[in-house]
């Protein structure tokens, strides 16, 4: 069989999602301390080691063919990916991988800062076989929420095009339960030092995401019609949300920020997600400014209630889940003239479908990872000491560390020497203190350590 134009845009797409997962790390790692940066960063790599293995082993079968009871896929039926070697569908397979490894490591960034790496290994196949598989099927591959399915038939078609459902709401669902489980923070809510370290490197993550996203969105797409409103969709929204949440941002705190422009821009991605496809480029917008000021104002509430989401993955990913999912109940378009949302006169019918999904999504993943959650809180546990909290869990769990400042302190260079002399220092040359306003206490101890320096 020739390579079609259309598998090449699913190989591309598929690229495209995959960078999404190390530009995650790249986003979370920014918003951390600099010294628990490495960790989110690995926890979003090993995420891809791990559901990239389990994809292949089970993880893909159990997310389409043969089901049972319209839950979940036979585990069996495609281990190993053998039986597809020769078929279309083992691209298909590959761009399903990168849905599942994005979702799990979004739950990460709600534990931040906190967690053991081993504990965070042992979670994500458990909970990529226990929740994302089941959804993914009950969605995509045949089960109870996909067309012919048992809840489809009852409460009408569920419309989640591109994981609304099966990653934002499981994710968003599943971080609240961990963060409930793992615990807040030492200084939560009080220790300056938990603000984001790096902002560079957080607009860079969401600039990455915003990239792949539309490999992510678009890479299902059936006809260049459809690929475009697609497209388009992906621009408007987080464009649409982005300003909104920094008009927010400006009423309520006076100002607006790098970090609140990168967390719109991901507000928006979310709530567009599960309608890239049925809904036009105007809705797209007005789905955009909602999602932008209501995700804004809702990664406030964990101050209120006093959980500690450290990334806002509840706030953005959760709350933008919502939102995007439920509004298709309003916003969805008619086919062929027939259905859609009540404000193209679809009546409720949508909006039921869509909120029957929203439950089983929160029900099944608020369970199943509320079981795993504690299973390896109360074995292994899953957070770290106090001690290698505050000393900054990138030493504990990797020995290593994001920025090697240490060693500039005691290296033998010497910045004002020529050819290894030491620089003359003249009495009546003004001290360098004096030129810049640095404290003369702290002068002399930089002072010592060039002497030193010298010296040696």
């Amino acid at each position: 069989m020739q390579l079609t134009a259309g598998s090449v845009w699913i190989i591309i797409s598929a690229a495209l999602a995959l960078l999404m997962t190390p530009a995650l790390g790249l986003f979370y790692g920014g918003m951390t301390r600099a010294k628990a940066s490495l960790n989110m960063i690995m926890m979003s790599f090993v995420s891809a080691g791990i559901v990239g293995v389990v994809w292949v082993l089970w993880g893909y079968s159990m997310s389409t063919g043969q089901g049972v009871l319209g839950i979940f896929g036979d585990p069996f039926a495609n281990a190993g990916l053998s039986r597809l070697i020769g078929s279309p569908d083992l691209i298909k397979a590959g761009f399903s991988a990168t849905f599942a490894i994005i979702t799990v490591a979004l739950i990460s960034g709600a534990i931040a800062d906190r967690t053991k790496f081993s504990a965070w290994a042992l979670f994500v196949p458990v909970w990529i076989t226990a929740v994302y598989c089941p959804l993914a099927y009950m969605v995509w591959g045949g089960g109870l929420m996909s067309p012919g399915g048992a809840v489809s038939k009852i409460f009408g078609q569920v419309i989640d095009f591109a994981g609304g459902t099966v990653v934002e709401i499981a994710s968003g669902t599943a971080a609240l339960v961990m963060v409930l489980i793992v615990g807040n923070r030492h200084g939560f809510a009080k220790d300056p030092s938990h603000r984001p370290h790096n902002i560079p490197f957080i607009m860079l993550g969401a600039g990455i995401l915003w990239f792949g996203w539309f490999g992510f969105n678009a890479g299902a797409a059936t006809t260049v019609e459809q690929a475009g409103l697609i497209w388009v969709n992906t621009l408007a929204a987080p464009a649409a949300a982005m300003l909104s949440w920094l008009a927010v941002e400006k009423v309520r705190h006076g100002h607006p920020t790098s970090l609140g422009a990168a967390s719109g821009v991901v507000a928006g991605l979310v709530a567009i997600t599960p309608s890239c496809a049925d809904v036009s480029p105007l809705a797209a917008v007005g789905l955009g400014l909602l999602a932008g000021a209501a995700c804004c104002v809702f990664v406030d509430l964990k101050f209120r209630f006093g959980f500690d989401d450290s990334l806002d993955v509840v706030g953005v990913h959760l709350g933008g889940g919502l939102i995007g999912t439920l509004a298709l109940g309003f916003i969805a378009l008619p086919v062929d003239g027939h259905g859609g949302g009540l404000f193209y006169g679809g009546g409720l019918q949508q909006l039921v479908a869509q909120t029957v999904a929203v439950l089983i999504t929160v029900l099944l993943s608020a369970l199943a990872t509320a079981v795993i959650g504690l299973a390896i809180h109360k074995t292994i546990g899953f957070r770290v000491s106090h001690e290698a909290e505050v000393a900054g869990v990138d030493r504990s769990e990797h020995a290593e560390t994001a920025y090697e400042f240490d060693g500039l302190a005691h290296s033998r260079f010497n910045p004002f020497g020529h050819h290894g002399l030491p620089h003359p220092v003249h009495a009546a040359a003004p001290s360098d203190h004096q030129r810049t306003g640095e404290p003369a206490e702290e002068h002399g101890r930089v002072k010592e350590s060039v002497t030193a320096g010298n010296a040696a």
